[in-house]
């Protein structure tokens, strides 16, 4: 697949983020979660999955300029994850036509089963549904161009072990797509930096990076790097500001700082 060349990338990667192990904090965990990292930060709780919204997000276009930052085209394969109730889902169905593929994924069986009547009621046969977990996204290795991550990430509880298992799931030249806004995780964000760290420690590289009032947070753009890393070799990230001001320029982030 095309991609672009990196949107100020270099300056975010090279804005002093550095790496240090964390403490692990009381709290009850998935077995198959242990071998990862725990985050040094707190984790959104699960939003609101109702698309009462979708008119209004149309309205300032927010789907077709996602799509469109990340070249999705008819015959791709794509997976929404945090489908919720199909905003994307529907749309991607369609951007993508009846050669192409939607895989939406979502850890609330309540949302896929709304989601799964939505898709048989607008008859979208290239749609499928498939439920995941908080530290694995359940997807079919070698598979997809694009993986959807918009506004989800910060909700992600493992996130460590979640990446590290969607990793193979991108195929030749895939990469994640990522939404989200500058802003402290208990309020439904995350500093771009902490995510860039994130995605780094379990075998990404940053591809596109940009600050997109349009879409009320910024986009990010990820691929698979060479290799990924044991679980056991993953460095966990932290910051003393794991939530940076919404609408801040990338030129002015917070630094990541070492803990010692």
């Amino acid at each position: 697949m095309r991609t672009r060349g990196a949107i100020c990338a270099a300056a975010l990667l090279a804005s002093g983020m550095l790496l240090t192990g964390c403490e692990r904090v009381d709290g009850e965990r998935p077995e198959s979660a242990l071998e990862f990292p725990q985050p040094d930060r707190p984790v959104s709780g699960l939003g609101s999955n109702q698309f009462s919204t979708e008119t209004q997000r149309d309205s300032r276009g927010e789907a077709a300029k996602v799509m469109d930052f990340a070249e999705i085209e008819p015959g791709m394969t794509v997976a929404d994850i945090g489908a919720g109730n199909g905003y994307y889902t529907v749309r991607l169905a369609e951007r993508v036509g009846t050669e192409g593929r939607v895989l939406a994924q979502d850890i609330d069986r309540d949302a896929l089963e709304r989601l799964g009547s939505r898709v048989e009621r607008e008859r979208l046969d290239n749609v499928s549904i498939k439920p995941g977990d908080a530290d694995d996204p359940r997807l079919p290795e070698d598979s997809f161009d694009r993986i959807f991550l918009v506004h989800m990430y910060h909700e992600v509880s493992e996130p460590y072990a979640f990446l590290w298992r969607l990793w193979p799931a991108l195929a030749e030249g895939g990469q994640v797509v990522v939404v989200d806004v500058d802003r402290p995780i208990d309020q439904h964000g995350i500093n771009p930096l902490l995510l860039l760290c994130e995605f780094k420690q379990v075998g990404f590289e940053l591809v596109a990076f940009r600050d997109a009032p349009e879409l009320a947070g910024y986009y990010a753009q990820f691929k698979a790097a060479d290799k990924r890393p044991a679980p056991s070799a993953i460095e966990p990230c932290r910051s003393d500001q794991p939530g940076g001001s919404e609408g801040r320029k990338s030129a002015s982030l917070p630094k990541m700082k070492v803990k010692t």
